[in-house]
């Protein structure tokens, strides 16, 4: 018994080449996990922006609090305070999707 081979072009092909069944498929599955972690990225890149905004909100209320000799703890993350020329430079590190996010604020001190 002979195979026959499907031409294409001019080159033949074993039956099994020739066939494209479940190329799309395939194809479907790539598309949609590139599609997850693109989404996923998109997410990480929210969460970590949110974060920036939550340690600038922090920094800004530990400089107010301490400049008039009040404490503060940030909810999250850690909080480092400096004093120098008269100014509270206090700075909150919150870690994030995308690594630490640090962020500072300057402000005077009250006697």
């Amino acid at each position: 018994m002979v195979k026959k081979h499907k031409i294409i072009g001019r080159q033949r092909f074993p039956p099994l080449l020739a066939d494209e069944r479940g190329s799309v498929s395939i194809e479907a599955a790539l598309a949609l996990s590139a599609m997850v972690v693109v989404c996923a990225l998109i997410v990480a890149a929210m969460a970590t922006l949110a974060t920036y905004l939550a340690a600038i909100d922090a920094a800004g209320a530990a400089a107010r609090a301490h400049a008039i000799g009040e404490e503060f703890s940030p909810a999250r993350g850690s909080l480092h305070l400096a004093e120098s020329g008269g100014l509270l430079t206090a700075t909150v590190t919150i870690r994030a999707p995308f690594g630490e996010i640090s962020a500072d604020a300057i402000y005077p001190l009250e006697n």
